[in-house]
């Protein structure tokens, strides 16, 4: 065995040694009803917060896709990758969200990596809430940008270290707009007040909000009253509540124009699949003429959260959110291990989430619901956690 062999298999087992060894299932299908091993499985931990993934008008629309445009873009977008399809989706996220313009990514991690990349550079700064996700903080550390960190949702924290820094250095300010492992949501309207006061760009990341928040959903800032001039950089993902692939930054022409040009993510990577273009697009007319999923969604968030707090399960705490995330803090990596086997042995897929991705001692059930989850797929859920937690605990 080589010394990089063995460096390897050295690394690997002390991830196995510290339990952290994760390790991938193989299941059918998206659907919140699956199967494992050719067992069936009821899922409550995906982000198609809207169950499109595999609606039947957006799986069409993909394989129609397919067939009309190809599977796949065979260039970057600035060679010959760019297809009449992907304008399409762009004028329409453009016109959703309210901005001028949108520009399509592969994903949401190249997204935030390839705007903060582009528009800072060494000697810059970029404020972070402490709990964003990692492409925000990668995307600062490509930049060579100095990252500074306040308190998560501590907006005196923020304006402090705002004030800090020389009006004359380059900056920016950045947020989740949903948290993704808490389910909570940034305080967008004093994020942007804080911005114009320190004359500095506010980019959020609207990942987990957009399809789900809002009368029209068109994300957090539409539920928190925010006109989207106040938040220059918009950026959202396609593969949550769209259930396709992919993601968009959304701004200004002269936004879009720079990204184009600067975004390295962008510039150096193929198109996004004309087929996933043109199944988002279905996705994207369903969100907005259907309202009736959202509301399902929420009420099933409304009474998952009311009927678990009745059960008091013992060393159990539903944390404060009001979106599909639901996360059920457990505490050690341990506890949150078991009661995670316990359920997947019931037939409930709900992973645990653990360090490194949350703080030590903050591990956490992540329960996502989804509008594809009936009425029965919650009472099972319950009862479920009910019996597992008394068990894991006794």
């Amino acid at each position: 065995m080589s010394a990089f062999e063995r460096a390897l298999h050295h690394r690997l087992e002390q991830q196995k040694s510290a339990g952290r060894y994760r390790r991938r299932r193989s299941q059918r299908d998206a659907s919140v009803h699956t199967r494992i091993n050719d067992r069936g499985m009821l899922t409550f931990c995906s982000n198609d917060y809207l169950g499109l993934a595999t609606h039947p008008h957006v799986v069409e629309a993909l394989c129609d896709g397919a067939r009309q445009y190809g599977a796949g873009g065979g260039a970057s977008h600035l060679v010959n990758g760019h297809q009449e399809i992907h304008d399409r989706l762009e004028t329409q996220l453009a016109q959703w969200t309210g901005r001028e313009r949108a520009l399509l990514f592969g994903s949401g991690y190249q997204a935030n990596l390839g705007v903060i990349s582009a528009l800072m550079s060494r000697g810059g700064h970029v404020v972070h809430d402490r709990l964003n996700h990692a492409s925000l903080l990668d995307g600062t550390r490509l930049s060579g940008a100095r990252l500074h960190r306040f308190a998560h949702g501590d907006l005196s924290g923020a304006a402090q270290a705002l004030a800090g820094l020389s009006p004359d250095a380059d900056r920016l300010l950045v947020s989740d707009a949903v948290f993704s492992m808490d389910g909570d949501c940034a305080d967008v309207a004093t994020l942007a007040r804080l911005a114009e006061r320190f004359d500095t760009p506010l980019m959020i990341d609207d990942a987990h909000g957009l399809g789900v928040l809002g009368a029209n959903g068109a994300g957090t800032l539409e539920a928190q009253n925010v006109a989207a001039d106040r938040v220059p950089i918009l950026v959202g993902t396609l593969g949550k509540a769209l259930g396709t692939q992919g993601a968009f930054v959304a701004g200004s022409h002269a936004l879009i124009e720079s990204l184009i040009q600067f975004a390295r993510p962008f510039v150096y990577t193929t198109s996004l699949s004309p087929a996933l273009a043109a199944a988002t697009l279905a996705a994207l007319d369903i969100v907005q003429t259907e309202p009736e999923r959202r509301a399902h969604l929420h009420h099933l968030i409304q009474r998952f959260r009311r009927e678990l707090l009745t059960l008091a399960l013992p060393d159990i705490t539903l944390m404060p959110s009001e979106t599909p995330i639901q996360p059920l803090l457990v505490g050690s990596e341990q506890a949150a291990m078991a009661l995670s086997k316990r359920l997947y042995e019931d037939g409930i897929l709900c992973t645990a989430i653990r360090p490194p991705t949350v703080p030590p001692g903050q591990s956490r059930l992540r329960v996502t619901l989804s509008a594809a989850h009936t009425e029965a797929d919650l009472d099972r859920l319950l009862d479920t956690l009910e019996r597992c937690c008394r068990a894991v605990t006794s």
